[in-house]
């Protein structure tokens, strides 16, 4: 499965991968400070495990960061 993500395509072995799956793909030792939107809609961290993408899906991830 192709994704695009943050304007870059990403390619996937998976034919279903959900929100938290592919989160923990992109940053498995970080679980706070991340935020989802598919299709330009916010996904609350409670919906990521339920949340299937698909390859026509846009996706923005957004992480924060500390700094002065």
């Amino acid at each position: 499965m192709e994704l695009k993500i943050n304007n870059q395509y990403k390619q996937f072995e998976s034919e279903s991968l959900s929100a938290k799956a592919l989160l923990d793909i992109e940053f498995p030792n970080k679980q706070n400070g991340i935020a989802l939107a598919v299709n330009n809609t916010v996904i609350p961290k409670t919906h990521w495990e339920t949340t299937t993408l698909s390859e026509t899906d846009d996706i923005l991830i957004i992480t924060a960061t500390q700094g002065g």
